[in-house]
């Protein structure tokens, strides 16, 4: 969702105003001198203060996050603690308010999940900073999905290109398999590998969100942006002949069982990580040729013995009829849930590029912040989809699933993605389909034009 932002004011204290422009003389610094006596009497400007971030990422993705909360700690003296949350993140905020303990920040991993809490006023707005450093390093469309109704709440520190099908180079190389350009072209390779032996196609069915991903795809590349902007919003039903395109396209993939890793049963059954990492181990007899998600699956494929960039590469989703390629992107937002200058300080510097450079070192990790060296990615391959999202500028489309309200677009076992399981199910029932999806998004929307 697009709003247009206005001014509005903000009171301040100076001693928040010394502290953050320490930070941002730190940040700016990129070590030094500037790092070891930010304040101006030499003490660290947050030293002895608290601060507490909640977040639902695990493993690589917690410890790569931790590494930048460290680096923030060094340089203002704040001790920060990860509180690792539960999905749906907002209901496990509500919960936190509930109880008198919210965390300083909180990732939120939708842009209706922003809007949500924004509604519900748990969110306090950046401070000038932060805004600042927005301004500086963000494209205006990053900037307006933080902002809800004009007021700015959202820093957007990791995003995402989820426009991309990873695929196992020897398995391609065995069966004489091109990276296909369009729909026809992807299900024609699909059918190529399929004949070399290898299953071609790995889907992690068992996470819905990743068969959200897969229909938003189809669909902003076959009917268009206008029309994606329109379903995001609700203002046309899942009933329209577009979705039943849409769906009816995906069926072209989903209706062939042969074609998916483990057939619809063993799809459904295998989760997100999984279905990166049996693309990858194998050698050229994996479980299945190529995966479909996101730049992080670089993360997964880490865990494998493949090498992004010769075991492992990458092409843009398929166009879709005649429409032009699609780009969809997602990300995660850090927000304020109390007015502190720990709070306020930790926003500003997850908006700085020195806080993005150190996990882009990682891997498996995208900034929408324009501002950082390219170099800082550790392969070719994370720095050219680093490059196509940054020079899309604001002509891209955010995750559609993450604009809807959370109950709809964003709970395991219910709303679209338990609907998108069911059609993985049953594809050639377009119309049933089309039918859950309404059902449940219209609930969905009414009770949060009620909140």
């Amino acid at each position: 969702m697009r709003t247009t932002l206005r001014p509005r004011k903000a009171a301040v204290t100076m001693t928040a105003l010394t502290a953050l422009s320490a930070l941002a003389l730190a940040a700016c610094g990129g070590g030094g001198e500037a790092e070891k006596k930010p304040g101006p009497t030499g003490e660290l400007p947050l030293k002895g203060q608290k601060i507490e971030v909640a977040a639902v990422w695990t493993g690589p993705e917690q410890e790569n996050f931790t590494k930048v909360l460290r680096e923030f700690e060094k340089r203002t003296g704040a001790t920060v603690t990860f509180v690792p949350a539960q999905d749906p993140i907002v209901n496990f905020l509500g919960t936190k308010i509930a109880g008198g303990s919210p965390p300083d920040v909180a990732m939120l991993p939708q842009v209706g999940a922003i809007q949500q809490a924004a509604a519900q006023k748990w969110l306090k707005p950046v401070g000038p900073e932060a805004e600042a450093a927005l301004a500086a390093n963000y494209s205006r469309g990053w900037q307006e999905l933080g902002a809800v109704d004009g007021t700015q709440y959202g820093v957007y520190f990791k995003a995402a290109n989820k426009s991309l099908v990873w695929y196992n180079t020897a398995v391609f190389e065995n069966a004489g398999a091109s990276e296909p350009k369009t729909w026809k072209d992807f299900l024609t390779t699909a059918e190529t590998i399929s004949a070399s032996g290898v299953t071609p196609v790995s889907v992690g069915g068992a996470d819905g969100w990743t068969l959200t991903d897969w229909f938003e795809n189809i669909y902003l590349s076959q009917a268009g942006p206008a029309k994606y902007d329109q379903l995001a919003k609700h203002t046309i039903k899942w009933t329209d002949p577009s979705v039943a395109a849409a769906l009816t396209t995906l069926g072209e993939l989903f209706g062939k069982p042969a074609l998916i890793a483990g057939g619809t049963n063993g799809a459904l059954q295998t989760e997100y990580p999984a279905s990166v990492t049996q693309t990858f181990t194998g050698g050229d007899q994996p479980k299945g040729a190529m995966v479909f998600e996101g730049d992080f699956a670089a993360v997964n494929i880490a865990q494998t013995q493949a090498k992004i960039g010769t075991d492992a590469k990458v092409f843009p989703f398929p166009t879709v009829g005649s429409g032009t390629a699609p780009v969809v992107t997602a990300g995660d937002a850090a927000v304020a849930l109390k007015d502190t200058k720990g709070a306020q300080a930790l926003l500003a510097f997850l908006a700085s590029p020195d806080a993005a450079r150190i996990w882009a070192a990682e891997g498996g990790f995208l900034s929408p912040n324009k501002n950082l060296d390219p170099a800082a990615y550790p392969n070719d391959v994370q720095r050219e989809i680093a490059k196509a999202l940054i020079d899309a500028g604001d002509d891209f489309r955010f995750d559609m699933s993450d604009q809807m309200p959370q109950s709809f677009g964003g709970t395991p076992g219910k709303g679209e993605w338990k609907a998108l399981q069911d059609f993985l199910k049953n594809p050639k029932d377009v119309a049933g389909a089309q039918a859950r999806l309404e059902a449940d998004a219209a609930k969905a929307y009414r009770a949060a034009a009620k909140s």
